[in-house]
């Protein structure tokens, strides 16, 4: 009987643990997210982004409904973070889920959605990843700050983008590539509530036609990016909006930080009140997100989709009002730029949790995939944050030993151009190669034009190897009859015109004879008994007339008068009989008759310009159409649609151009000035130059090839400092100083309650070099900001006593610290993929407060800092 008992005990204990084993095996991660009936049908993800949302100044206080859907209804991670606090760079990393240095959008203006962008980047957004496995992706709202709505991005089915930066009326959208104009409406115009509405139809109708199909939307909203224009039931809210006065607004001049914070003073009285006001319209404008957060939570329920959705809430980047007598703006490595709002709500996101862990813009893309069931390409940078969103899953009770979570603690913040590195001359060699000289030698041997035995044309080196097995590089010899070939060859090409051809054709007047040909032709000339020669007549004299024969008869024209060099226009006209004929010979003698828009098919009068083919502008500078442009309706929408489109084409063109033009600047031919009387000796010098660098060794090559572009890089860079100073003085503009980016403001500006009525002023809040590249690390003991700017600058700042970034206090950090924190912002710099630009948190020393994320024992120290 107990033997019964015992087996019977037995068999229960071991089914559950069998039960258990399973569960705990067969769970995925996503363990739990949608109801029995549909765990076939993968999660629906909509991505709301907000542009120059911040976090340090309180924006999120005001937005009741948000934070209840979002951060009690979800997860909130208080260090989100973004890599450049930029909007274009920004979204870009977000889309492609790379940073800065590995996508190339730099600003907000060069490479934003450019051809580069569309034919590398474009195509691996994580919307074509989607798009290729079955979602039914939309975009709504602002893009990039350069997209011009002349097509449709890859990877997306449905596409309300907005042209250009973000405006709340008056603006352009590209509906699924057609082209549409809003105006000051606000029941039909006002922007954010027209993407809300776009999106929930979207969503309603795709649902109804697909039910078992996942969509993936995003809504992407203008606020309180400016102009700041808020609907009109929000325009009174908040009129003593105090949260923007933190620690640091108007903390100024700042002497330990780099030279933008040293030459910003405090603001003025005027600036100040400015900052309240500005305040006050971004809270305003961020009211219509709220409400508009509140309508997608609402259709979410209404139709049950709310269980088997991931809504994700964040912004571009972050925002400053006045902080460190800052008027306004972003780009800047503190806090108040890089921190941003971010949370998740969905299936397996435990309500209310708070995540410590950093997660960056360049997440979103991993995480997206990671949620549609796809894993991350390897050339993405960012890693899924669902990994630090996991339930606890059932195991063991008796086991203690949980791994746990690794995650990074330290990234990357970078913003501004890529910038080259000033050389010296005597040691271009050593930083153009760093190998040893067995390695080039073995490099440059790899290469098809030093592997041949001098029998390529052209060719002046050649790779053997030794008796001992090692590579030499060694120079070709040429037998003379291959020389004289040569010669032969290159005078045949000299007479007609090639492309390698670079010397001048300055004419005959202008040609110099050789020292002994000079010699020769004075012997000539004092021999006595040299044949004279009698110059020839020549026929060079112009002809007068011509003769010219018409139907049987010859007739003599003379070309001198000036009625048959200078031929008179005349309109022309369609002549059906004779009357016809002389009244339009009438009418041409007519002077300053004006044009008749009587919807004939006349062309114009002697000096006007034909604009399109029923418009033509006159020599008064008048503007005439034909008739029924001004009679019909139906033609005038036409006709001002066609020239819109003509612009649109144009204005293409013209960038295009520009592009072009820049190429060829940038690769513009040595020009020969024949006026000059030392032309020949420098014609002299470039060839024998020439001449001395083919004979130049392939090592010595390539640091003269450096040298030679580091000079082209100067070269351009003060002609364009030039051309920016004449510009500005040609526009007589007070507020553009050189090396700031400055902004004006005057009453004009706000176009919506409340209204600004102080008349204008000038601020400068940034400059044209604040470029730098900045380590973020946040973990259990270190929470700190390193900085090395392109100017030599360094800023530390240890936010754990300054949680304001009041102090630049890098001069009591160590040195070899210093040099450990250089060396691992090095390596973040170049790193590609999410292996090399996550790396794993190394040992702390506890207790060192100037300490950081790096490991004591990583190569040599760094002696390269400046000043």
């Amino acid at each position: 009987m107990k033997s019964s008992w015992f087996a019977l005990i037995l068999a229960v204990l071991s089914t559950e643990l069998l039960t258990s084993h399973c569960s705990t095996v067969k769970s995925p991660r996503f363990r739990g997210r949608v109801q029995q009936e549909r765990k076939n049908i993968r999660p629906n993800i909509i991505l709301v982004l907000t542009d120059d949302q911040d976090v340090e100044l309180g924006s999120l206080q005001v937005m009741n409904k948000t934070r209840r859907i979002m951060e009690n209804g979800g997860a909130s991670f208080i260090n989100a973070f973004v890599t450049t606090p930029m909007c274009c760079p920004s979204r870009s990393s977000m889309l492609t889920g790379k940073y800065v240095h590995n996508h190339n959008i730099y600003t907000n203006n060069e490479n934003c959605s450019s051809p580069s962008w569309q034919a590398t980047h474009e195509p691996r957004t994580f919307a074509v990843y989607l798009n290729n496995t079955g979602y039914r992706t939309a975009f709504f709202g602002k893009y990039l700050n350069e997209y011009n709505g002349s097509y449709i991005p890859p990877g997306w089915r449905e596409w309300v983008g907005l042209v250009k930066n973000s405006r709340f009326y008056n603006y352009t959208i590209s509906r699924n590539g057609n082209k549409e104009k809003h105006g000051f409406d606000y029941a039909k115009d006002y922007f954010t509530d027209l993407i809300t509405n776009e999106s929930i139809n979207y969503f309603r109708m795709s649902k109804r036609i697909y039910p078992h199909r996942p969509i993936m939307m995003v809504i992407s909203h203008a606020a309180p990016h400016g102009p700041e224009d808020s609907a009109p039931q929000f325009s009174e809210l908040y009129p003593n909006a105090s949260q923007h006065i933190t620690p640091s607004y108007n903390y100024a001049p700042n002497m330990d930080k780099h030279w933008i914070m040293q030459y910003t003073g405090p603001m003025l009285p005027i600036h100040m009140e400015f900052t309240n006001v500005l305040q006050r319209k971004r809270l305003q404008t961020l009211m219509s997100v709220d409400d508009s957060m509140e309508r997608l939570y609402q259709m979410l329920t209404e139709m049950g989709e709310l269980e088997n959705t991931y809504i994700i809430y964040t912004a571009d980047h972050g925002y400053h009002i006045g902080q460190f007598g800052l008027v306004k703006g972003k780009s800047m490595p503190y806090d108040f730029d890089i921190r941003v709002p971010f949370f998740i709500r969905g299936p397996s996101v435990e309500p209310g949790s708070v995540v410590p862990q950093i997660v960056l813009n360049i997440d979103l893309a991993p995480t997206i995939l990671d949620i549609a069931g796809l894993d991350t390409p390897p050339d993405m940078d960012g890693k899924s944050v669902l990994k630090l969103l996991d339930l606890e899953r059932p195991g063991n009770r008796f086991r203690t030993n949980k791994k746990t979570k690794i995650w990074r603690d330290t990234f990357l913040v970078e913003r501004g151009k890529f910038l080259r590195k000033k050389e010296e001359p005597n040691k271009n060699t050593q930083q153009s190669n760093q190998l040893p000289k067995y390695e080039r030698v073995k490099e440059l041997c790899q290469q098809a034009r030093y592997q041949t035995a001098c029998e390529q044309p052209g060719q002046k080196w050649q790779c053997t190897e030794d008796a001992s097995g090692k590579l030499r590089i060694h120079k070709c010899k040429v037998p003379s009859d291959i020389l004289a070939i040569r010669k032969r060859t290159r005078s045949i090409h000299s007479r007609g015109y090639s492309g390698k051809d670079k010397d001048c054709n300055c004419g005959d007047t202008d040609y110099r004879n050789s020292r002994t040909q000079r010699k020769n032709q004075r012997q000539f000339l004092r021999n006595p008994n040299a044949q004279k020669y009698k110059p020839r007549f020549v026929h060079t004299r112009q002809t007068r007339s011509l003769s010219v024969e018409f139907e049987g008869e010859i007739y003599d024209i003379n070309l001198e008068e000036e009625e048959l060099q200078v031929l008179k226009t005349k309109s022309i006209t369609k002549r059906h009989n004779a009357e016809n004929e002389e009244e339009a010979e009438e009418t041409d003698g007519a002077p300053g008759d004006a044009m008749v828009a009587d919807g004939t098919d006349a062309i114009g009068q002697p000096n006007s310009v034909r604009v399109t083919h029923k418009c033509f502008i006159l020599p008064n500078d008048t503007i005439h159409c034909e008739r029924e442009l001004y009679q019909s309706a139906r033609a005038w929408k036409d006709h001002k649609a066609y020239i819109d489109k003509e612009i649109e084409a144009l204005q293409d063109k013209i960038k295009n151009l520009r592009e072009v033009r820049g190429h060829l600047k940038r690769r513009k031919p040595d020009e020969c000035d024949c006026s000059k009387q030392s032309y020949y000796n420098k014609e002299k010098g470039v060839k024998a130059q020439e001449k001395l660098k083919s004979h130049l060794h392939p090592f010595k090559e390539a640091a003269q090839e450096v040298d030679g572009k580091l000079q082209l890089f100067k070269e351009n860079r003060r002609r364009k400092k030039e051309r920016k100073g004449k510009k500005r003085q040609k526009k007589g503009d007070e507020c553009s100083l050189p090396g700031l980016t400055c902004f004006t403001h005057d009453n004009n500006h706000w176009q919506t309650a409340p209204f600004w009525n102080l008349g204008s002023f000038c601020a400068c809040t940034s400059s044209n070099n604040n470029t730098y590249w900045c380590l973020r690390t946040v973990n259990d003991t270190h929470n700190f900001l390193f900085c090395e700017f392109a100017t030599g600058f360094l800023e530390y700042f240890d936010m754990n006593t300054d949680p304001y970034q009041l102090t630049n206090t890098v001069h009591t950090v160590e040195r070899g610290i210093l040099n450990q924190l250089h060396i691992q912002l090095m390596e973040l710099r170049s790193c590609q993929g999410y292996k090399q630009c996550n790396p794993r948190p190394k040992g702390l020393e506890t207790g060192n407060k100037d300490g950081g994320s790096y490991d004591p024992h990583r190569g040599q120290l760094w002696d390269g800092w400046e000043g």
